[in-house]
């Protein structure tokens, strides 16, 4: 997949990973769809990254909200701008024990990570086989590559992200279509702090030397959809150490999972 002129949807495309999505395809692609709850913010960074040649639409659209959702999908057919490359980046995190979590967060969360991204994809693929061409990038996360205490349900919704895009990417094959998982590992982002609990400390997920940048991510994401490659994990340090954590018998994972289990909730 060339990204050069290509007409690119961006879910969740107001800040952090999505605005860092914006801003790299910017100088390369066609047109660009942004969504997003914010459209004040939407617009800004459409303005932030305009040039000749570029058409950038904002679209608003609260992704947690099915009928929204649908809103939204008949906004994108009217554009008919015929999308090439879906980046489904929107998602949201929660961090702590769960039976302590509020039920509307952890609803939100799966109806965003999981049912949102399916509905999007299901919405705008079959056009993309029609025409013999198209990418999608599905932002994951390493939390989707073994279970996380205290970020239970979020790691639950990122494997199903993983193992969505690995049966698409099969299913598609011989298409024209590719289909990638990025599954970054901490990064900080608005994300981050909105899944941090009221009360929280904020104590740190992982160390800052374990920690690279959005910008990075993006590229590597980027580069990774390109290349036609299943999933990245940008950040050689933590490719290494997701790497070798696959590696190592699960009854021993396990055992570091169980220490970590209730030894830090985060406040």
């Amino acid at each position: 997949m060339n990204l050069d002129a290509c007409t690119a949807l961006i879910t969740g495309a107001s800040s952090g990973f999505g605005a860092e999505f914006v801003r790299q395809l910017a100088p390369r692609a066609k047109c660009l769809v942004l969504a997003a709850r914010r459209r004040d913010r939407l617009e800004a960074l459409a303005a932030e990254v305009a040039r000749e040649g570029l058409a950038v639409h904002c679209l608003a659209v609260d992704l947690g909200d099915e009928a929204d959702t649908e809103r939204f999908l008949g906004e994108v057919k009217v554009l008919g701008v015929g999308i090439d490359v879906l980046i489904n980046n929107a998602g949201l995190g929660d961090h702590g024990l769960f039976e302590a979590s509020e039920w509307p967060r952890v609803k939100a969360m799966v109806d965003v990570n999981v049912k949102a991204l399916t509905r999007v994809t299901h919405a705008l693929l079959p056009p993309m086989v029609a025409r013999g061409r198209g990418a999608i990038l599905n932002v994951s996360s390493i939390a989707s590559l073994l279970p996380l205490p205290q970020m239970a349900v979020y790691g639950a919704t990122k494997a199903y992200v993983t193992s969505l895009s690995e049966a698409l990417r099969a299913e598609l094959r011989g298409t024209g279509v590719s289909v990638t998982a990025l599954c970054p590992g901490p990064v900080d982002t608005e994300f981050a702090a909105a899944a941090e609990r009221a009360g929280s400390t904020g104590a740190q997920l992982a160390p800052e030397y374990f920690k690279i940048s959005a910008a990075q991510v993006v590229g590597e994401g980027l580069d990774a959809l390109e290349d036609d490659r299943a999933r990245v994990i940008p950040g050689w340090l933590v490719f290494l150490t997701m790497t070798l954590t696959a590696l190592v018998p699960f009854f021993i994972v396990r055992f570091a999972l169980n220490r970590r289990g209730r030894g830090y909730a985060g406040h």
